[in-house]
């Protein structure tokens, strides 16, 4: 089956879908870089490519089975991933922006188990990355779709 219009890797794989395997670029990027910004026009692959990011640093290794990087990748070790997507919302309202981000880390602190102790956006954010890196130890991959 054609992947069309699917933007998670988890269910491009459960459903069996053709892929590319562009996992050894991957293992490049996580290895060479610390900050990337990734630009492609509209429905180019940014959001799967986001997705299987987020997949691979908290360790799902069944959906990586088959693929290059399933031998090539430390399946014992999770790291902390957070995805900022910014591809709903109506951010031509004023203060729109301001209101999604902040329930965009509401929720992801709550999918993580954390309780946000701050008031602004960034104090927020900060809080997670410090809160997941001190509970795992690791260094946390920051992943903003759209």
């Amino acid at each position: 089956m054609l992947p069309v219009g699917i933007q998670a890797f988890r269910d491009l794989r459960e459903r069996g879908c053709y892929y590319v395997d562009k996992a050894e670029h991957l293992r490049k990027l996580i290895r060479e870089g610390k900050h990337y910004f990734h630009s492609r026009p509209r429905c180019f692959g940014k959001s799967l490519l986001a997705s299987t990011l987020k997949e691979l640093f908290e360790g799902n290794e069944a959906l990586y089975r088959g693929l290059h990087i399933h031998s090539h990748w430390d399946w014992s070790v999770r790291r902390p991933a957070l995805r900022l997507s910014f591809d709903y919302g109506h951010f031509d309202e004023p203060g729109a922006l301001h209101t999604d981000l902040l329930e965009m880390l509401d929720d992801l602190a709550e999918a993580t188990g954390v309780e946000i102790q701050r008031e602004t956006g960034p104090g927020r954010f900060a809080y997670l990355i410090r809160m997941l890196h001190r509970r795992s130890g690791r260094k946390v991959a920051v992943l903003v779709d759209e």
